[in-house]
C-alpha cells in the first residue's frame, strides 16, 4: 500500500535546514582535495611568464634535483592527449604560449612543499611575440560572431531602431563599462587522481559543478573507456561558474597520475585561477531608449563589445535581456567580440544577464531621468503582453506584481527623495532582474529499503546551493513520505546520469528526474502487497523525451530590486545601507534555502556594483588583481541588511514541482539598483563599474552629468 505523508513532516515548499550542514560545520564533509590515497604525490603547475610567444628551452636540472622531486612534465616529455572539443585543455602538447598564465609545466614531487619549491626552480626560455590585450569599441579586429553564449543570435533587429530613435520625443544615449570580474569560489580548484595499478580502473575526486562532464572529457583526452573512469564530485565548495566545465587542473593530476604510476593531488593557488579558471568578459555598453512623452517606449538598441580569447571564442550574451524585458517595436541588439590575447573567459553567475541588465537598467533609469518620471512606474509602463522579440506568450511573469510589493515593503515612495546627512548624500533605486528556466535531461533512481527507508540516486552536484536537501523535499512529497525517511546520494559518475549544475537549471533537472522516479516507485509499491523482498524495490526515470518537447512559452524567472545608498562626499565612500529584492521564480521549494540563494546574488551584485573589478595590464598582458588581497569582495563589513521576498507563482508549464532555477537572478539587476541609488543621491551619473571613492569623488567634482538628451 502507498505510504502516506506523516503528521508534520516536511512537505515541498517548507522551510528545511540543509542535510549535509552538520557534516560541513564539523569538518566531516570531505572535498575534493581532502582526498589523500596512500603513497600520494603533489603536483604544482608552472604557468608561463609571457603574454604570447612560444617555449624555446626548458630546463629542470635544479627542479629534479631537488630532494623528493619525481619529476616535471613539459611539452618535450607530456603524453600525447586525445580528442577534445576544449582547446584550453590541450595543456602541455606544443610551445606555442597563446596568453599569460598558459601551464607550459608541471613539478610533481612527494609533498606539496617539495612540487612549489620544483616549480620555482624550473628555467624557462621563451621567443615572445607582440601581444595585445587591451578592449576597446574601435578596436579594427572586432567581429560580429554568429551566435553569442548559449546558442543566442548575435544580432537581432526588429523594425527600424535607428527611425524610431530619430522621431522618438524623448531620448538617451548612454554608454556603460563593466570590467573583467573572477569568480573566486572558497573552495579551490582541485583535483586527486589515483589509477589502481591492477584493475586500471581510474578515480578522480574533482571539485566541478559537473563529475559527469568531468568523466567525459577525460575519455577522451586520455583515450580510456568512461567505465574505466570514476568521477566524484561529493562536497563542493562553491563555483558560480568557473567549475562548469573541467578545468586544466583535473587534466594535469590525471596525466601526472597516468604518467608516473603515483596518486596525485592538484590543488590549484588562488593567485593562477584568474588565468586559467575563467573569468567574466569586460563589456562595454552602449544602449539607446526613445520614448513618447509619456514613457512609452518606441525604440531601443543595446550593443555590446567584449572580448574573447585566441585559444576558443566564449561571447557573454550581455545584450540578450533586452530582447525579453519591455514592449517596445522597433529594436536592435548586437554583440561584437575581439580576439586578444587573453585567458579565455567562461561563465559567471548570470553570464549576461548581469552584465546586460546593468546597461539596461541603468539606461532606463537615465530614461525617468529625461522624462521627470518615476522609475518604477516608467518600467511598469512598458509591460509586454508577450514576449517583444518571438511574440510567444509568457508562462508566467510577474514583475510588475515584484515592482509594486518591492516598492511598498521599501517605502520606495518615501525613499525616491534624496536627501543630505551632514557630508552624507542619501538616495535610493531601483532596477528589475531577469533569468531564463533552463531544463536538461536527467536519469534518476529511487529505491524503497526493506527497514522502511528510500534511497534516491542522481549525479546532482551540489555546490553549496542545498541541492541534497530540496531533491530529499522533492522525493518524500512523490512518495508520501517524512522527509527523515529519504537520504539522497549524489555527486558520483556511477550514479544516474544529470547534469551539471549551471544556469539555474539543477533543481528543474534532477528535481524532475527525482520526482518521476519516486512516482513510479510510489505506483510500484501501491499495487504491491506484502513485505517488500530483501533487496527492497526500485524505480527509475529518464526525462529526455519530457525536456525535448519544445514549449510554445517563453519561460522566466523575474525580479526587482531596491537599494538605499549613503555617498561620503569628503571620502568618496559608498556605503550601501539597504537592499530588498522581490522576485517571482516559480514555486519556491524551500524558503531556507532559497533566501540563502537570493541574499547571496544580491551580496554578489553588490561587489559588482562597488568593490570588485579586474584590470588587465597591457604592458604584461596579466590581470593584475590576482587573489582577495587585491581583488574585493564584499566582506562582513560591506553587508548591509538584505531582504529577500517571492510571489509564490504557480506555472503549470515549468516542471512537475513548478519551480525555476533561483542561483543567479539574484545577481541580475542589483548592481543596477546601486547605481541609481547613487546617481539619485548624487546628482552625478556614473557609467563605469565598480563605484569606487576615486571615481565618485570625480564624478562630484564635475558638473551633472545624467543624461537628459
Amino acid at each position: 500500500m502507498r505510504p502516506t505523508t506523516a503528521p508534520g513532516s516536511p512537505a515541498l515548499g517548507s522551510p528545511v535546514h540543509r542535510s549535509e550542514g552538520r557534516e560541513k560545520v564539523t569538518g566531516a564533509a570531505r572535498y575534493a582535495a581532502e582526498h589523500t590515497p596512500r603513497a600520494s604525490a603533489y603536483a604544482w603547475p608552472v604557468p608561463a611568464t609571457v603574454a604570447r610567444g612560444r617555449v624555446t628551452a626548458i630546463d629542470d636540472t635544479a627542479a629534479v634535483a631537488l630532494p623528493g622531486v619525481i619529476g616535471v612534465l613539459t611539452p618535450y616529455n607530456a603524453p600525447r592527449l586525445g580528442r577534445s572539443d576544449d582547446p584550453t585543455l590541450r595543456l602541455l602538447q606544443d610551445l606555442r604560449v597563446p596568453h599569460r598564465g598558459w601551464y607550459v609545466a608541471l613539478a610533481v614531487a612527494d609533498t606539496l612543499e617539495g612540487a612549489r619549491a620544483a616549480a620555482a626552480h624550473v628555467r624557462i626560455d621563451y621567443e615572445t611575440e607582440p601581444h595585445d590585450v587591451t578592449l576597446r569599441v574601435d578596436h579594427p579586429s572586432a567581429y560580429t560572431p554568429e551566435e553569442a553564449n548559449g546558442g543566442h543570435p548575435a544580432h537581432r533587429e526588429r523594425g527600424d531602431a535607428d527611425a524610431a530613435l530619430a522621431a522618438a520625443a524623448v531620448r538617451v544615449d548612454c554608454a556603460y563599462s563593466v570590467p573583467p570580474l573572477h569568480n573566486h569560489p572558497m573552495e579551490p580548484h582541485a583535483a586527486t587522481a589515483d589509477r589502481d595499478a591492477r584493475s586500471g580502473h581510474l578515480t578522480v575526486h574533482d571539485s566541478s559543478q559537473g563529475a559527469g562532464v568531468v568523466r567525459s572529457e577525460l575519455a577522451g583526452l586520455f583515450e580510456l573507456p568512461e567505465e574505466d573512469i570514476t568521477v566524484v564530485s561529493e562536497h563542493v565548495g562553491g563555483g558560480f561558474g568557473s567549475k562548469g566545465t573541467p578545468r586544466a587542473h583535473v587534466v594535469l593530476a590525471v596525466m601526472a597520475a597516468l604518467h608516473y604510476g603515483r596518486p596525485v593531488k592538484l590543488s590549484l593557488p588562488r593567485g593562477q585561477l584568474p588565468a586559467t579558471v575563467g573569468h567574466r568578459a569586460p563589456t562595454l555598453h552602449r544602449v539607446r531608449l526613445g520614448a513618447r512623452d509619456d514613457g512609452t517606449l518606441t525604440a531601443l538598441t543595446h550593443e555590446v563589445t567584449t572580448h574573447t580569447s585566441r585559444v576558443r571564442e566564449f561571447v557573454e550574451q550581455a545584450a540578450v535581456p533586452a530582447r525579453i524585458m519591455y514592449a517596445v517595436p522597433d529594436s536592435r541588439t548586437t554583440h561584437r567580440a575581439v580576439a586578444l590575447d587573453v585567458p579565455t573567459p567562461s561563465w559567471m553567475r548570470a553570464p549576461g544577464e548581469a552584465p546586460g541588465m546593468y546597461a539596461l537598467e541603468s539606461a532606463m533609469d537615465e530614461l525617468a531621468d529625461a522624462l521627470g518620471m518615476d522609475p518604477v512606474e516608467l518600467r511598469v509602463r512598458n509591460e509586454p503582453a508577450t514576449e517583444p522579440d518571438s511574440g510567444r506568450p509568457f508562462s508566467s511573469r510577474h514583475l510588475v506584481e515584484c515592482l509594486r510589493e518591492g516598492a511598498e515593503r521599501f517605502g520606495w515612495s518615501d525613499r525616491r527623495t534624496p536627501h543630505r546627512e551632514g557630508p552624507l548624500r542619501i538616495g535610493s533605486g531601483v532596477a528589475a532582474a531577469t533569468y531564463p528556466v533552463l531544463v536538461a535531461p536527467s536519469t534518476a533512481r529511487a529505491h524503497a529499503l526493506p527497514d522502511g527507508g528510500y534511497l534516491v540516486e542522481v549525479n546532482a552536484t551540489d555546490i553549496g546551493t542545498g541541492a541534497r536537501t530540496v531533491l530529499a523535499q522533492v522525493a518524500a512529497d512523490a512518495l508520501r513520505v517524512p522527509l527523515d525517511a529519504v537520504t539522497v546520494a549524489v555527486g558520483h559518475t556511477g550514479l544516474p546520469a544529470a547534469p551539471l549544475a549551471g544556469g539555474s537549471s539543477g533543481t528543474a533537472s534532477w528535481g524532475w528526474a527525482v520526482h518521476d522516479a519516486c512516482d513510479a516507485l510510489a505506483a510500484r509499491l501501491e499495487r504491491r502487497h506484502g513485505p517488500l523482498p530483501d533487496g527492497g524495490l526500485s524505480a527509475s526515470a529518464d526525462t529526455t523525451g519530457s525536456v525535448a518537447q519544445k514549449s510554445p512559452y517563453s519561460r522566466h524567472a523575474f525580479g526587482a530590486h531596491f537599494a538605499e545608498v549613503a555617498v561620503d562626499t569628503v571620502t568618496g565612500e559608498v556605503r550601501v545601507r539597504r537592499m530588498l529584492g522581490v522576485f517571482a521564480a516559480g514555486h519556491i521549494l524551500n524558503p531556507t534555502t532559497a533566501r540563502s540563494q537570493f541574499k547571496g546574488g544580491m551580496v554578489m551584485g553588490l561587489g559588482m556594483a562597488l568593490t570588485e573589478h579586474s584590470t588587465m595590464d597591457p604592458a604584461f598582458g596579466d590581470f593584475v588583481e590576482r587573489d582577495l588581497a587585491s581583488y574585493h569582495v564584499p566582506a562582513h563589513a560591506d553587508v548591509p541588511p538584505i531582504e529577500a521576498h517571492w510571489i509564490d507563482e504557480h506555472d503549470k508549464h515549468l516542471n512537475p514541482m513548478g519551480s525555476k532555477g533561483i542561483g543567479e537572478i539574484g545577481i541580475v539587476g542589483a548592481a543596477a539598483a546601486i547605481g541609481n541609488a547613487v546617481s539619485r543621491a548624487t546628482g552625478r551619473r556614473m557609467r563605469e563599474l565598480p563605484l569606487t571613492p576615486d571615481r565618485v569623488l570625480t564624478a562630484l567634482e564635475e558638473p551633472d552629468s545624467r543624461s537628459t538628451a
